[in-house]
């Protein structure tokens, strides 16, 4: 007797991350009985550290794939760097809310690591930035998604 298994059983770990995105959206679209959710700047950090670990597992993807499926790489690649564009604005994103101290709305790398706990959105930013620099253009950043459908 052969047990059948599914395919994202292979990886549990993605399939836990997903679900609990999935629950965390749901439950900001609940009704609340006394008021709406609200975004602040903790929502983005925590968002902003399931973006970069994708963008680490796409990057390793992408590499991996490249040379066996070269097509496939280069989307893979694509995704790399649109996923990176929306890292960069939810970091943005944070900086624009309100934060609990006046001196927590600046970023400062010169501070970092010893920096106040609020920083470490800009501390896991700036590393992700450096892998980033070192395999895309400022040109391919900059440039509109656009895709097509290859099947």
């Amino acid at each position: 007797m052969t047990s059948r298994t599914r395919p994202d059983d292979a990886h549990p770990y993605l399939r836990a991350a997903s679900a609990g995105v999935r629950h965390h959206t749901r439950a900001l679209t609940r009704p609340a009985p006394t008021s709406p959710a609200q975004v602040d700047r903790v929502h983005l950090d925590v968002l902003h550290a399931h973006l970069t670990a994708l963008h680490q597992l796409l990057d390793q993807l992408a590499e991996s794939a490249r040379p066996p499926h070269p097509a496939a790489g280069r989307h893979l690649a694509t995704a790399h760097t649109r996923l990176w564009q929306a890292t960069a604005a939810v970091h943005d994103a944070f900086h624009l809310l309100p934060a609990a101290s006046a001196d927590a709305t600046e970023c400062h790398p010169e501070r970092l690591p010893e920096g106040p706990p609020v920083l470490t959105i800009c501390q896991r930013h700036l590393a992700a930035g450096h892998i980033v620099r070192r395999k895309t253009t400022p040109t391919d950043l900059n440039r509109p998604h656009t895709t097509a459908c290859v099947r």
